[in-house]
């Protein structure tokens, strides 16, 4: 197959016939100026900045970052007609260094030549290692290329820092209900590219079912309505599309869900401050989407029992036990009964009072172990088995607090020397740790002074 290297965009648009029956939908149908783009007000409305940068002709090096279907690679072709600038497109997962080579070599051609600038499209840029980010750097310094790359991945994290910081990142969202009912539309009013020529009728309620099917996906929504079309039946002398039809082509379709990638990480995220947050039904949601998506539901499972350790604690310890539970009955059943179970714990530890006493007194506790290093065991807390551990002091001197007056040595002291007096767990005044609190407070109130929290002066 040929490289598309060197392809300027008008001739990009003259290599294929526009009434090419063979292509698919969406790329028949892709916007040839700007104003024909739909979505990404944000980034290419009236006013914003890339587009008032491209109206006065100043092109740059940019990063389109969001989900599949968005425009990413069309608003590159876009930018580069405006800009009347040569367009080569390269794709990470089949490119290497020598097309870069010769994209270079083509792009010092079409300069000297012509007087043209080149743009480099460079598809799923986060593909290219380091190494290969780090070949074509030199010529987006010196102007030999002006690049454009598109990542449905987060650009801090997979692009390097140095093609970073000479490159904007301009971020595309997924396009809305009303984007995509108007990008269908189109496509099938159009004579052109598309389907006008078949005079297919289809209601409103159709088309917005078929919107939804696309989940904020253009490329998607398209393709189905191309099935959807062939498969239309007659009615009243018209080719019709029907609802039933429509859900047809739209069942069986997940909700976008990178394993691994960014949007796994912002959906369980949402889910566990959703929990953190006391609120049951966004709680739900995310976990759903989540299993929608095809997450592991023993990843969820863990990451269940997580929160409640993390943000329920000792507020209720039913909590831990509970989601030990559902990972266990998940385990036995499988799904979906399973996924029941783990539903339950998610909304029983969204609606449980919460705390993080727990965990940020072991995360203080771990500080003070790093920070003091190694410090020695009080003798009068040291087991003393032998008669010369005795005579060296072991263990003198310790209270056996269950002979204490209510099991509690007042008083005494269980830190190691040289480490100042602390106080650690700090119990919050909501669900079990209010007993708690209450009496831990008992207890100590005839210690005396009162140990340092971490932090304060010693």
């Amino acid at each position: 197959m040929p490289s598309r290297a060197g392809t300027s965009q008008s001739d990009f648009l003259k290599e294929i016939p526009a009434d090419d029956g063979l292509r698919p939908l969406a790329d028949r149908m892709r916007p040839r100026t700007l104003d024909d783009y739909v979505g990404q007000e944000q980034v290419i409305g009236a006013g914003k900045p890339l587009r008032t940068a491209l109206e006065r002709g100043q092109l740059h090096s940019l990063i389109l970052w969001g989900p599949p279907g968005t425009g990413k690679t069309t608003l590159a072709r876009l930018i580069a007609q405006r800009a009347d600038a040569e367009f080569m497109q390269l794709s990470a997962v089949q490119a290497g260094v020598k097309d870069i080579r010769d994209a270079v070599d083509r792009a010092r051609t079409v300069r000297a030549e012509r007087g043209r600038r080149t743009v480099l499209f460079l598809d799923e840029v986060h593909r290219f290692n380091k190494s290969q980010q780090d070949t074509f750097l030199p010529y987006v310094e010196d102007g030999t290329l002006t690049f454009i790359g598109a990542t449905t991945e987060n650009p801090s994290f997979e692009v390097i820092s140095a093609l970073l910081s000479r490159a904007r990142v301009y971020v595309l969202r997924s396009l809305t209900v009303a984007d995509i009912v108007k990008m269908l539309r189109r496509a099938l009013e159009d004579p052109e590219r598309g389907l006008g020529k078949r005079n297919l009728l289809i209601d409103d309620e159709a088309l917005i079912a078929l919107a939804h099917g696309g989940d904020g996906d253009g490329r998607r929504a398209l393709g189905m309505l191309e099935i959807a079309a062939d498969l239309a039946t007659e009615r009243d002398g018209r080719a019709t599309i029907t609802l039933e039809q429509v859900r047809e082509v739209a069942t069986g379709g997940r909700r976008r869900f990178d394993k691994g990638g960014e949007q796994f990480y912002d959906q369980i995220s949402a889910l566990h401050k959703s929990v953190r947050g006391t609120d049951p039904d966004g709680a739900l949601y995310w976990f759903v989407r989540m299993l929608d998506g095809g997450c592991d539901p023993h990843y969820l499972a863990r990451r269940i029992v997580r929160m409640a350790i993390e943000d329920i604690g000792l507020a209720d310890p039913r909590g831990q036990q509970l989601a030990l539970d559902a990972w266990a009955t998940y385990e036995r059943l499988g799904s979906p009964e399973g996924e029941l179970a783990l539903a339950n714990a998610v909304v029983y530890l969204a609606v449980a009072p919460k705390s993080n006493a727990v965990y940020m007194a072991y995360n203080e506790a771990r500080a003070d172990v790093e920070e003091f290093g190694t410090l020695d065991v009080p003798l009068h807390l040291r087991n003393a088995p032998t008669k010369l551990m005795k005579q060296l002091d072991y263990g003198k001197g310790y209270r056996y607090a269950h002979d204490e007056p209510g099991g509690y040595a007042k008083g005494e002291r269980y830190l190691p020397e040289g480490l100042p007096d602390r106080r650690y767990y700090r119990p919050v005044s909501r669900g079990l740790e209010i007993k708690i609190g209450e009496a831990l407070a008992r207890l100590r109130a005839g210690d005396g002074q009162q140990p340092r929290d971490k932090g304060e002066e010693s």
